[in-house]
């Protein structure tokens, strides 16, 4: 896995752009909707979602990341995540914009490791490559109603950029290649989208299947 230098999150306005702050908004309102006690995150970026949930909610949270220079709570890749973390031991586990920087090959294990850790929900964001066409309504006394569609006709291969492996979009990266896998590594799709402020962030809310819940 990739290490992220903390120099990275540094910069505040390189880093933490519009689009990357309206994802933040929507990475707490997915974790707080299922009123977990305790939440895992994989990755500890530049500590915007942490933060108010250490600081503004009684969730239990803990951070794992492999670069020590962040300082998580546990040092430790996601490939090895089991073997520091007991099986079910928190309500949600989430990865946002992650496990791109790691081969696709590795997509399900990764998944799974997050699964094993978890007692039922997993949330995660990933990139999303592509043109987009959005539509934004608001008119008075009417919720407002937004919706974003993804122009992936004429994908074309992804090239790493030091970064990231994949995204979704790219040629042999459908989304529906990868709610394949996320299928294939055991979990139910309860809802995905793509954040309208922010096109290039599609959000997965996991459960694990029935099966994986016993």
């Amino acid at each position: 896995m990739l290490i992220v230098r903390k120099a990275q999150y540094q910069n505040f306005l390189k880093y933490c752009d519009l689009n990357r702050w309206s994802s933040y908004w929507y990475q707490i309102k997915e974790i707080l909707f299922l009123k977990p006690e305790s939440v895992l995150e994989i990755g500890v970026g530049d500590r915007t979602t942490s933060s108010y949930l250490k600081n503004n909610t009684s969730v239990d949270y803990k951070s794992v990341d492999i670069s020590e220079e962040l300082k998580p709570d546990i040092v430790c890749d996601v490939t090895n995540l089991s073997s520091v973390i007991k099986p079910k031991s928190f309500d949600v586990v989430c990865a946002f914009e992650v496990l791109e920087h790691l081969p696709f090959e590795k997509f399900k294990t990764n998944l799974q490791e997050l699964g094993r850790a978890s007692k039922k929900n997993v949330i995660i964001s990933l990139p999303h490559w592509g043109r987009h066409f959005s539509i934004e309504f608001r008119l008075p006394y009417f919720k407002k109603w937004s919706w974003t569609f993804k122009l992936n006709f004429f994908s074309i291969p992804h090239v790493f950029d030091g970064h990231h492996y994949w995204e979704i979009g790219k040629s042999n990266y459908s989304l529906s290649t990868v709610k394949s896998e996320i299928n294939k590594a055991g979990f139910d799709i309860l809802k995905d989208y793509i954040v309208f402020e922010s096109p290039y962030h599609h959000f997965f809310i996991l459960q694990k299947k029935i099966f994986n819940l016993l």
